[in-house]
């Protein structure tokens, strides 16, 4: 260790970017890549030509680009109304714009839990970047379980740790609507839970997967000034690559997170490409109902499997476990199934004691579930069977 290196980054495991590769390097494009919850479409030509032409006639790469947003802004404010059915409640006043909802994330803890002022709270399985981001700020990580059959928060113990936390006390809670790596939406009872927190508490309501579930709780903010909910282009937009992420909260709320956040922290072609997304979002929203019936299909089939434990999905991937008592060593079981699978061409992501997969095309689903099938007679066969 370096010695001018915090002494806690040693025990610190940084987030691997391709959770199925065995090296740093971009996945080969042979594989079914299913492992990082993208969309499987890439942006129609059409769009790309006319992000050509604005890269070629109107971007200008020596000059630095809008670091206000104020376009980006009134047009995600435009859509988050839409996209909730309300009328205007929402201006440019209340979006934040962020480089992914990483950056945004990060932004949140400086701006709360930064300086010994504050934990969070975190249940898990859940997206392991709100954990990872509060570890590499110094800010301590209180975390809960979840229901082993519904993953609902364990709220009495997430309660607990609330008035149990001092030293420093819990300052933000996350929670994802719908879960990742679960699925699982908000139940009632987590949002009986969420309203009742006081408003020392931030909460933060991450809602990446919104086009996928259609359910959203922006129109609760107006009497929740403590929550924050925050979005992307990274999934249903199809812009994983070029890394934009927003929040909408009180207006109060987004003016410090303007303070904190970089100056000039989105390219222009991010900014132009989030833009035309949003201009164009009937076209690119157009497949949601075919990823839709798609992952209905993955999970009918996969469910007739006995082996396989699936649980309802409210996004754009499913779950799954293998059935107690189904193989002898279920965590080894579970690790070979999962290197088969990438041996065979599809990467799925293994984690918290299942395999997450993303919903393809029509085709990577086919050989999605043929593979699954294929492993299952393979691990049946071999040691891991009682």
């Amino acid at each position: 260790m370096l010695p001018f290196i915090r002494s806690d980054l040693a025990q610190f495991t940084a987030y691997k970017p391709h959770p199925s590769s065995d090296t740093a390097n971009s996945v080969a494009t042979q594989f079914d890549r299913l492992d990082t919850n993208e969309s499987p479409y890439d942006l129609p030509p059409e769009l790309k030509e006319k992000l050509a032409w604005t890269y070629q006639q109107v971007i200008e790469t020596n000059r630095y680009p809008d670091g206000g947003h104020e376009t980006l802004k009134d047009a995600i404010a435009q859509y988050v109304n839409e996209s909730a059915v309300l009328s205007s409640s929402f201006t440019a006043g209340n979006i934040s714009v962020g480089n992914g909802s990483d950056e945004i994330i990060r932004s949140l803890l400086i701006a709360t839990c930064l300086g010994g002022e504050g934990s969070i709270l975190v249940a898990n399985p859940t997206f392991s970047m709100y954990g990872i981001l509060a570890q590499t700020l110094g800010i301590p990580v209180v975390a809960v379980g979840r229901n082993e059959t519904n993953f609902e928060i364990d709220l009495k113990a997430a309660q607990s740790a609330i008035e149990q936390t001092q030293n420093p006390p819990i300052r933000v809670v996350f929670v994802v609507h719908p879960n990742s790596p679960t699925a699982n939406s908000l139940t009632a009872a987590e949002l009986t839970w969420l309203r009742s927190l006081p408003e020392h508490i931030l909460v933060v309501i991450d809602e990446a997967y919104f086009e996928f579930s259609q359910t959203t709780l922006v129109g609760e903010l107006a009497q929740h000034p403590n929550w924050i909910i925050l979005r992307t282009f990274s999934k249903a937009f199809r812009l994983a690559s070029l890394r934009v992420g927003y929040c909408v909260a009180h207006t109060e709320a987004i003016a410090i997170l303007e303070k904190v956040r970089l100056p000039y922290n989105l390219p222009s072609f991010s900014i132009a490409a989030a833009l035309v997304a949003l201009q164009n979002r009937t076209l690119l929203l157009e497949s949601i109902p075919q990823t839709l019936s798609e992952r209905a299909k993955l999970i009918e089939i996969l469910s007739q499997q006995p082996e396989l434990q699936i649980t309802p999905s409210a996004a754009n991937f499913i779950y799954l476990r293998l059935q107690a008592n189904s193989f002898s060593s279920q965590d080894a079981a579970l690790k070979t199934f999962h290197q088969q699978l990438r041996t065979l061409g599809t990467l799925v992501r293994h984690i918290s004691g299942g395999l997450r997969i993303t919903v393809g095309t029509i085709e990577e689903n086919a050989r999605t579930i043929n593979r699954v099938q294929a492993v299952l007679v393979n691990l049946e066969s071999s040691q891991f069977t009682q």
